[in-house]
């Protein structure tokens, strides 16, 4: 395991215990109870709960950086796919400090652009590529759609009815495509910062342990729609809250599929 670089005062994290115990590394990951699910979330709380100001702080700065990022033209898009796990593989290391007693830091979302800056960018590259081929894919259906909609005729309401199946088609395609790239990259930057993971390794691990525990990651999802709807209600501001909490339920669900107890 990479040694994390924050070095801070060990204390007891009672709450903790499943985060917290160091326990057995398994590199190929194990297959858990589709439960753990929702349990992920609420390690996750307990990990937030310990320090709430700093990782709405963390938050905060990480969406300035983002929207700074976001107006540049063109290449914001790009770097914004590369810079993704490298703020995630810090963010790992914080809370991965926080669950062993430490403190979590707002230097700790930068902490990805020192030793494990080429791997974790390469991880983003990898996650940009396969987001490219998705939308190719989705164009080329798209496009043999709409050219099927203008040889079988030139009645408006038939082509236009041709037109809305193959973009909705198209978007299908998109998220049908994109969702094998999520599960590569759910794990990668973790697994990189603190596993000292190749990128290739860590992709093929991450989306390996993904695929084999699918109905655990369905609990998941499904307790995320709920909560995401809660957090919108108050003018979206409960996003402060559930944000950090979707961090660290990255690393507690990567604490419960690659250590056993």
């Amino acid at each position: 395991m990479a040694t994390d670089p924050y070095a801070a005062p060990r204390a007891r994290v009672a709450d903790l215990p499943a985060a917290a115990a160091e326990g057995q590394f398994i590199p190929e990951g194990q297959t858990v109870a589709a439960a753990r699910g929702w349990t992920w979330w609420t390690e996750a709380w307990a990990l937030f709960r310990l320090q709430p100001g700093t990782w709405i702080l963390v938050i905060v700065v990480f969406l300035a950086i983002s929207i700074a990022i976001g107006i540049i033209p063109f290449l914001g898009s790009i770097a914004g796919y590369v810079l993704g796990p490298i703020f995630a593989g810090g963010l790992m290391l914080g809370c991965h400090e926080l669950a062993r007693g430490g403190e979590l830091r707002v230097g700790h979302l930068f902490a990805g652009f020192q030793d494990p800056l080429p791997r974790l960018a390469l991880v983003g590259v990898a996650y940009l590529l396969m987001f490219l081929v998705a939308f190719v894919i989705a164009f080329a259906v798209a496009g043999a759609g709409l050219g099927l909609g203008w040889l079988v005729g030139m009645g408006g309401a038939r082509t236009a009815g041709i037109s809305t199946m193959t973009i909705l088609l198209a978007a299908l395609v998109a998220l049908a495509l994109m969702i094998p790239a999520a599960m590569a990259i759910w794990f990668a930057p973790v697994l990189v910062v603190l596993n000292d993971f190749t990128v290739g390794d860590a992709l093929k691990t991450s989306f390996s342990v993904s695929l084999k525990n699918f109905v655990p990651f369905l609990v998941y999802g499904a307790a995320f729609l709920g909560l995401g709807i809660l957090a919108s209600i108050p003018v979206m501001l409960g996003w402060f809250v559930l944000g950090p909490t979707i961090v660290a339920s990255v690393y507690t669900a990567y604490r419960d599929i690659f250590y056993a107890e």
